[in-house]
């Protein structure tokens, strides 16, 4: 799939081992699919998808990756890809804009998705080959391009990969599911919220100013054709300055939230949500908790590679520091009063699974939750750093793990001079 800021690709271990703990559901949306990765691995584990983007390009992948079937599609895309690889180049506009005007593709590159891109204008096929051939196109470009994972720069010399010839290969569609078609839609999130109902809903919304739109310009161009105006160094479509959303304002990203969640129609809820968004995990879990329990999963990841590297002026002097190279991305699990209807024990299961840091999917115990907690058993209260030492775990792992034995009730902290912990309830697993 193709490179993306906010991709759930480290995430799904754990998403598809939640929706594992419940095999009394079997349908869930995916409200904001973006790449629609997280909806390719529910589809994958045979769950009835219903993926939404307001974008164009996000539309088409969840259209590949979500609606369409593999036994349907392979062998047609297959023999598409063999000729498209075999036409030669044809410079025009997309090598014009993101190969001349900027340097986001080598020209040659560039000419071959010229190319490509009227031949299959040109073929006028079903809607869904017409996006998985798009696919299998956008990710050949994605895989020769020149930039650090956003299409708002491009980087200062070629990066090796530029160098290579585009190739397109079959993209990896799953078979269909027992329990019905899957589907792509194209809404904004609150009128895809009012209108589909699953059992599930995940919503991974936006969180800052940066759109999404913006960052991915060159994808919906490519899908959708328009060979639109362009404006600054990066060559972004003018529709760019227009097309706004109230998730990336901050003063309007609360209450636009809030609406979504509401009018969901699915009594089982999962949010994903960073640290460095507009709103605060406090804020966030307040809004959540009018709608239902509340569990909490914490996970830390490296941030976008953009800041491993640095900041520079456009001269390419570094004239400034990262503040920090971690981040923190938190799971919520909403159970709505109606969950219970259909899963009697849907809270001793989500407590169980919350509970769980290290490898919610595994039951055996051996954990970074079962460490500390072992460790608060065997030797009485203790501090945070004492826990780092007997378990040998970071600061990081055993703050999260100590949050959820505190959140199941097993752990209670005790002030003073030096913060301690200690058992006060059973085990936690």
């Amino acid at each position: 799939m193709i490179k993306y800021l906010g991709s759930k690709r480290t995430l799904l271990p754990t998403l598809v081992a939640l929706l594992g703990e419940f095999p009394e559901l079997s349908s869930v949306s995916d409200v904001f699919s973006g790449t629609s990765r997280v909806g390719h691995a529910f589809k994958g584990a045979g769950w009835r998808v219903e993926a939404n983007d307001h974008n164009a390009y996000a539309h088409c992948l969840a259209t590949c990756y979500v609606q369409a079937d593999r036994d349907r599609w392979h062998d047609d895309t297959a023999k598409l890809v063999d000729e498209f690889n075999r036409l030669p180049g044809e410079p025009g506009y997309f090598t014009e804009t993101f190969c001349e005007r900027s340097r986001f593709f080598q020209p040659h590159n560039g000419a071959r998705v010229d190319a490509i891109r009227e031949a299959i204008a040109a073929k006028d096929l079903p809607p869904e080959l017409h996006a998985v051939v798009l696919i299998s196109l956008m990710e050949a470009a994605d895989r020769v391009d020149s930039t650090c994972g956003l299409q708002m720069a491009y980087v200062k010399k070629w990066a090796k990969r530029a160098y290579n010839d585009i190739q397109l290969r079959v993209p990896d569609m799953h078979p269909g599911v027992s329990h019905g078609a899957c589907r792509a839609h194209r809404s904004e999130a609150l009128e895809f919220a009012e209108q589909v109902q699953t059992h599930i809903a995940y919503v991974d919304p936006p969180y800052n100013q940066h759109s999404y739109l913006s960052n991915y310009h060159i994808w919906e161009s490519l899908v959708l054709w328009d060979k639109p105006e362009v404006y600054g160094i990066a060559c972004k479509r003018v529709d760019c300055r227009e097309r706004k959303s109230d998730f990336n304002s901050k003063p309007r990203h609360a209450d636009a939230f809030a609406r979504v969640m509401q009018e969901l129609r699915a009594p089982f809820l999962v949010v994903s949500f960073n640290n460095e968004g507009y709103q605060s995990r406090e804020q966030l879990e307040a809004t959540l908790a009018a709608l239902g329990d509340v569990f909490v999963i914490a996970k830390d990841f490296k941030r976008y590679v953009g800041a491993q590297i640095g900041i520079y002026n456009p001269s390419g002097n570094k004239v400034g520091d990262i503040s920090h190279l971690r981040n923190e991305e938190y799971i919520y699990l909403v159970a709505r009063p109606d969950l219970s209807d259909l899963v009697p024990d849907a809270l001793d299961r989500l407590g169980r699974f919350s509970a769980r840091v290290d490898n919610p999917g595994v039951a055996t115990g051996d954990d970074r939750v079962s460490r500390v907690e072992a460790v608060l058993r065997e030797t009485g209260p203790q501090t945070l750093a004492a826990l780092r030492r007997e378990t040998g775990l970071s600061d990081y792992q055993a703050r999260m793990a100590l949050e959820s034995l505190v959140g199941c009730g097993v752990v209670e902290s005790v002030s003073g001079r030096s913060k301690r912990y200690h058992i006060v309830a059973s085990s936690s697993v």
